[in-house]
This record gives structure tokens, sequence and C-alpha cells, in this order.
């Protein structure tokens, strides 16, 4: 399964789909290190310090954080013409070309993602 910072931080906020999240997490589970820095912006947005932050995540540890490569990059670039319309941004894409490669589920919030179905698997928590 690959986690969009939208499903991460449902997750974390005990939102809407939290419970779906946590399912995932028992799993093998990745993330797009565009995405966890997406995470960890909103969390220091939220007045976290890096300190607390890390902490926060430190129970988080079976979450691999896949490092974003050139290929990714311009993958998620050509993404930006076909998914222009549904105003994804560089976030989502990343997470879309990480769940391709790995032909996996990318495991989300934004509903807006069901309109990529069935080219991408995506699953909605909510």
């Amino acid at each position: 399964m690959v986690l969009d910072a939208s499903a991460l931080l449902a997750y974390l906020h005990a939102e809407p789909g939290a419970d779906i999240v946590g399912e995932a997490l028992g799993a093998d589970v990745v993330m797009s290190a565009v995405n966890w820095a997406e995470v960890l912006a909103k969390l220091h947005q939220g007045g976290l310090t890096p300190n607390a932050w890390r902490a926060v995540l430190a129970d988080l540890r079976d979450i691999a954080v896949i490092p974003f490569t050139q290929p990714d990059a311009e993958a998620a670039a050509a993404l930006s013409l076909e998914t222009r319309r549904l105003g994804l941004s560089l976030g989502d894409r990343a997470c879309l070309v990480l769940a391709d490669t790995r032909q996996d589920t990318a495991l989300t919030a934004d509903r807006v993602w069901s309109e990529l179905l069935p080219r991408y698997r995506v699953r909605l928590i909510r």
C-alpha cells in the first residue's frame, strides 16, 4: 500500500477513515519522500516543533519512506497534463507515480482521485 499525505494526516488526527489507514499500517506500507515532507510541513504548520513531530511519528517506523528520484520527477511532470483538471498537486502525483511503479494501491482521503480509476489503483479512506 502507498500512503498519500492526506491518508496519514487523517490517521494522525483521528479523522474519518483513520481506521482504514490503521489497518494498512500493519502491512507493507510505503510513502514517497514528497508526501512525507507534506505530512511534516502540516504538523509544523499546526504548531508542532521538529522534536514534537519526530515523537508523534516515532511509532510509524513501519512506513518505508521512498526517495523521489529523477525518473519519478519526470513521471510526475508527465502526469501533470493528465491530472490538471483534477487539481492534483506534486505530492498527489508523487504518490500516484510510486503506486504505479510498485503496481500497488494508493490510499488517499482525496475523493477526486476516484476519477483516476481504473487507470490507477486508488482506495479512498472516506
